[in-house]
């Protein structure tokens, strides 16, 4: 215990170490601050946006009431996806994959890839969340406490005496080392719990990452004890470690993402809305029968009523607007499929580089990875397919709209999400 008391005094003695420490939570708590504003200005869109919502689809369907096309063609429906409580940790995709859009009846592909253009000056400096202090900066500031916990003390000729008066040799250099973890571990923790709390999300998550979190500098203090245990200056290890930090930080991430996108073909988005609205607009010059006989295919308790008997009819209208999407629908089903491959290889290379395993760790606990986007594209998808259920029917058959049918008017609602 003595020894561990001194070795925790030398550590308070060591301004090197207390200004390293400093810049961790300085770090850390700039990332949770950035993380809570931008989660909070999401959230506060989303509410604007679903009052917005509400009262121009009140205002649309009262000037467009004489027939179910008008109303469904100028009523606009929110969909959107809330970030979770944990998400101000690891932004993720939030930032490069659409979580809100505003669908209509219409073909649905040419909708659910368009997405808000991005800040170019975002673009720039990239993500700085607390994923990002935990993978990128942490093992580089611990990289800095630790490297030269062996060389200083043979360069200033004391590393034999210490030796020679220490009980345990290994003790001392262990415990001189794990002070060093141990409080950068704690500076980057406390930003992440005080945050957490004020988030509101769970303790249980909160430890889940505060593991992977230790886990991933434990690996870090491996790599360095080991280099440490050369016999080489204190320049020297530093310019080793950070060519290990560059190698896994860096060069694996890239490595791994270019033999994903190498190995995994994946259909442009682009192309899909172009195979897609090439479709509907050679609908308006093909024979109405050329749409009606591929959608009655998918709708065939409809083909009692698909008879198109003037030059416009709204029923012809949507029916070639979904046709538009069958077209497609195989590069689309390719595109998600191929997303889904993609990310599940990627995660089982991440293992090559611990900063990008611990980075998607924490977006999987924070439902913004590329599963949390492709689950509310899914979501988007079923409800469109809602809509299309609760229009077609009283749309084909000429049913006049009453009060009490646009009541039963689907609403888009989150579902439990089980990330």
């Amino acid at each position: 215990m003595s020894g561990l008391g001194r070795e925790l005094w030398f550590l308070w003695r060591d301004r090197a170490a207390k200004v390293w420490l400093l810049i961790g939570c300085a770090a850390a708590g700039l990332a949770v601050v950035f993380g809570l504003t931008e989660i909070a200005a999401q959230r506060d869109m989303i509410e604007r946006l679903k009052a917005a919502d509400e009262i121009e689809r009140a205002v649309t369907t009262e000037g467009h009431r004489e027939d179910w096309g008008s109303a469904a063609y100028y009523t606009f429906h929110l969909t959107y996806d809330p970030p979770e409580e944990f998400a101000f940790a690891a932004l993720g995709l939030r930032d490069a994959s659409p979580w809100k859009h505003r669908v209509r009846m219409l073909a649905l592909e040419g909708q659910i890839h368009e997405s808000d253009a991005a800040n170019p000056d975002f673009a720039l400096t990239g993500r700085f969340d607390f994923a990002f202090v935990a993978a990128m900066i942490a093992p580089l500031i611990l990289i800095m406490l630790l490297h030269d916990l062996r060389s200083r003390e043979r360069a200033s000729g004391r590393y034999n005496l210490l030796s020679a008066t220490s009980a345990d040799v290994r003790m001392l250099w262990f415990s001189r080392a794990a002070w060093r973890v141990g409080a950068l571990t704690f500076v980057l923790l406390v930003p992440l719990w005080i945050a957490g709390f004020m988030s509101g999300a769970g303790a249980s998550k909160l430890f889940a990452a505060s593991l992977a979190l230790l886990a991933h500098l434990l690996f870090w203090w491996t790599v360095i004890a080991f280099v440490n245990s050369r016999t080489w200056t204190s320049t020297v290890n530093l310019t080793a470690l950070i060519g290990l930090w560059l190698a896994f930080a860096v060069v694996a991430p890239a490595a791994i993402k270019a033999s994903v996108d190498a190995a995994i073909g994946v259909p442009e988005g682009g192309d899909i809305m172009l195979t897609q609205r090439e479709a509907v607009n050679d609908a308006w010059d093909l024979p109405q029968e050329a749409t009606m006989t591929p959608f009655v295919e998918r709708h065939p308790d409809l083909e009692p009523y698909a008879e198109v008997e003037g030059t416009f009819e709204w029923k012809w209208y949507y029916a070639f607007q979904q046709v538009g999407d069958q077209v497609a629908e195989p590069l689309s089903v390719a595109y998600r499929e191929g997303r889904a491959r993609r990310d599940a290889l990627a995660g089982r290379l991440a293992w090559l580089s611990p900063p990008a395993k611990l980075e998607r760790a924490l977006q999987r606990m924070a439902g913004t990875d590329a599963l949390a986007a492709l689950q509310y594209e899914d979501e988007v998808r079923a409800f469109h397919a809602d809509l299309r259920a609760f229009y077609y029917p009283p749309m084909f058959k000429g049913e006049a709209v009453t009060d009490a049918a646009l009541a039963e008017r689907p609403n888009f609602e989150i579902p439990a999400k089980g990330r």
